[in-house]
């Protein structure tokens, strides 16, 4: 037997004779044994073999196929990338070509010839081993639900992680945070990362349509609803049927359609204007604000109980500011995403543009740093983005209240330098190093230590 770790094989057979045979036959790979339907089943959990050679004649049916085609299913159901080799009589063809249309790799006739088994089994294991390749390969291209999210904040990872685990639970999610912070990208996020994803994402901003329109563009209209109906029309509820629907600015709801919404979700069905029947739609709620719904429910100006059926799942998204390291991260990606429009390649930020962009507290958040470096890139004349192009002023602020745990300070201060070096050398390591002033393998272990990937 070769010295490297030998492929799994499991032998399905009654006859202990022939069972020692095809393990004699096959010596080059490391087999397991079974005698009937039950206890190949278990080998099959226990090992999940790559290959399977199985008899079609199994006790309590040893002369018929019965028992052999029940096991050759329900392996092949437990573990459809299995290849399973049927090992049939010389007069039975019919049952060979069956067990293959059922989805069997291959057959062969007893008396079977070693080497033909070998051969047979090896081929077998190689179709396994490319699948497999095959299926790791489309797994690393498959796009991230959160692909459009760029962060190196460990409370923003910590919502993406969030945004994960809820994508495939149905609950409804909130999301709170200022403009501009990218409420829209994590709302994408959660609907591609749900097994919604094939349906439509649906997106209003409730805040940007009058009051008088608001309704018939959720719930539609029947024709002749009103002056102007001429034909029935769905609303964005039923629009976004099977998918998801983001629900944005959700605070500047009227509070008439926030009774017809609060209806909705309870009932999960609607009836447009003009109409009597009620159309049941199966919709992910997404809704978002930048006020606190808090305050506006003790103002009188939103609902309770609506409130409530909203925030089953509450993201609070933080400012950019308080983003350690962000700032010059999305710097780097706008910068390198509006020269590529512009064709110029070549342009990069100057150090000076990187301290401006980290010092600027950004009130506009992500959106008033991407229109900032928009205009910068095309504005800018060398090859290099400088601090006079981004035009931001330096704003000093406050400084926070001391805290007294030295061993805490040092440890955040180390962790805002290194992921601030991280995000200003866009990620490479051997640069941040240089920026710090350590080894690479020193800030390897830094980086180990405070937890940061």
């Amino acid at each position: 037997m070769s010295s490297e770790k030998a492929a799994q094989l499991l032998i399905v057979e009654d006859d202990l004779a022939l069972q020692k045979q095809i393990k004699w036959s096959l010596d080059q790979f490391e087999s397991v044994a079974a005698d009937d339907r039950e206890s190949a089943l278990n080998q099959l959990r226990r090992h999940n073999p790559p290959v399977v050679t199985m008899d079609l004649g199994l006790p309590p049916d040893a002369d018929g196929c019965a028992e052999g085609f029940a096991l050759l299913e329900q392996m092949l159901a437990a573990a459809p990338d299995t290849k399973v080799i049927v090992l049939t009589g010389q007069n039975a063809q019919d049952n060979a070509l069956r067990a293959v249309a059922m989805g069997a790799y291959d057959f062969l006739a007893k008396p079977f010839e070693p080497e033909m088994l070998a051969l047979t089994v090896q081929r077998a294991l190689r179709l396994h081993e490319l699948q497999s390749e095959n299926q790791r390969l489309q797994a690393m291209r498959q796009p991230d639900a959160l692909a459009g999210l760029i962060t190196r904040d460990p409370e923003m990872l910590r919502i993406c992680r969030t945004i994960e685990k809820v994508a495939n639970s149905g609950a409804t999610v909130l999301l709170l945070g200022e403009s501009g912070t990218g409420k829209e990208v994590l709302a994408r996020g959660l609907h591609q990362a749900s097994n919604r994803k094939s349906a439509r994402f649906v997106a209003i901003n409730c805040a940007a349509i009058p009051e008088n329109l608001l309704e018939s563009e959720l719930f539609g209209y029947e024709k002749g609803a009103f002056t102007g109906a001429a034909k029935t029309t769905l609303g964005k509820i039923e629009t976004a049927h099977g998918g998801t629907l983001m629900l944005d600015e959700i605070g500047d709801l009227p509070m008439a359609l926030q009774a017809k919404l609060l209806r909705f979700l309870q009932e999960r069905v609607i009836e447009r204007l003009g109409g009597r029947q009620e159309i049941s739609v199966d919709v992910r709620i997404v809704c978002a604000t930048h006020q606190d719904l808090r305050k506006l429910i003790s103002e009188g100006k939103f609902r309770e109980d609506l409130y409530y059926r909203l925030a089953e799942i509450v993201v609070n998204i933080p400012p950019l500011r308080d983003r350690v390291g962000d700032a010059a991260l999305l710097a780097h990606a706008f910068t390198r995403r509006f020269a590529q429009e512009q064709n110029r390649r070549s342009l990069s930020l100057a150090p000076d543009a990187l301290r401006a962009i980290e010092a600027h507290r950004w009130p506009g958040n992500i959106r008033e740093l991407e229109n900032c470096l928009k205009r910068s890139v095309i504005m800018a004349d060398g090859s290099q983005i400088t601090a006079d192009d981004l035009g931001l002023p330096v704003l000093v602020s406050a400084d926070d209240e001391v805290t007294l745990d030295l061993r805490a300070v040092r440890d955040e201060a180390e962790k805002k330098a290194v992921i601030a070096a991280l995000a200003r050398s866009n990620g490479n390591v051997l640069k941040a190093a240089e920026i710090l002033g350590i080894s690479r393998p020193t800030l390897y272990d830094v980086m180990h230590r405070l937890g940061l990937k």
